[in-house]
């Protein structure tokens, strides 16, 4: 009895054999599965630094340990003194940013509208970007006295020039494609802007916003440090510069540390947020 022959079958149907897991790349995805813990770690480490440091100082005044501070920070919240000057501080920013965005936009339409627009916006952020904010609040306080109103304008100051900078670089970047895409679609000015042109440097506005936050805040204690209260109400710059002239030192770590957790919770919270359900979603940033 002859033996039966199976036609030959072309490679490209064969399916392939299923390989064995290298070893090399299931330990890196156990890696990145743990990535996750590289930040605690680092300030935890810091902490732990700080606390020896501290003790190795052994001057209160000089020097607080993290454990003498986390002792003000609680007994802050408990009682509710910290959280007041917190949402003063917050409050302010929150207006003085929305407020300097707006005009960085308004700023950036104009820069891409026209040849004399784009000039005008490259020489007011070569002049007015490099200009710290804080340098204006002597005549922030001559315009509009003690209160709201100066430290709005140099949050504004702050926020508005290094928005405008990063959006612009970012419209310029866009591809001709997509301009010429939005015109065949009947698309210019505000619609082209709104529908095109952020939407392709949205990598480069969310950069902006995150400098333009950093800034703002840091000018908003500064500022507060300076002169105080604003209408009778204090933010946590001023709680600091109170706390230092009553010698509470450990206060005073309390209050930088707040700043600092503020800064932490706002770049996880929302910036990264921001990125990783647009710009990384869309495969436009890893």
């Amino acid at each position: 009895m002859s033996a039966v022959h199976e036609p030959p079958v072309r490679p490209e149907y064969v399916a392939p054999q299923r390989a064995a897991p290298d070893p090399a790349l299931v330990s890196t995805g156990s890696v990145d599965r743990l990535s996750w813990l590289n930040k605690p770690a680092i300030l935890l480490a810091l902490v732990i630094l700080w606390e020896l440091l501290a003790r190795w100082v052994d001057n209160d005044l000089l020097l607080p340990g993290a454990l003498q501070t986390a002792r003000a920070f609680i007994d802050g919240i408990a009682s509710g003194e910290l959280i007041g000057y917190v949402t003063v501080s917050l409050a302010i920013l929150v207006q003085g940013f929305l407020l300097g965005v707006a005009i960085a936009f308004l700023l950036t339409w104009l820069a891409v509208s026209n040849r004399f627009g784009r000039e005008l916006i490259d020489t007011l952020t070569s002049m007015f970007n490099p200009l710290p904010a804080i340098a204006l609040l002597p005549l922030a306080l001559l315009w509009f006295g003690l209160g709201k109103g100066s430290l709005l304008m140099v949050l504004v100051h702050s926020v508005v020039w290094p928005l405008t900078l990063n959006a612009s670089a970012g419209f310029r970047a866009v591809p001709e494609t997509l301009r010429m895409a939005g015109r065949n679609y009947g698309l210019g000015g505000l619609r082209m802007v709104l529908q095109i042109l952020v939407q392709a440097a949205l990598p480069s506005i969310l950069s902006g916003l995150k400098i333009g936050w950093a800034f703002a805040w840091r000018t908003l204690i500064a500022a507060e440090l300076v002169f105080g209260s604003t209408s009778g109400q204090g933010g946590l710059g001023w709680y600091i510069f109170q706390n230092r002239n009553e010698l509470l030192t450990d206060k005073v770590f309390a209050g930088l540390a707040t700043v600092i957790l503020i800064g932490l919770a706002i770049e996880r919270c929302v910036f990264q947020t921001l990125e990783r359900v647009t710009v990384r979603r869309w495969g436009m940033q890893r």
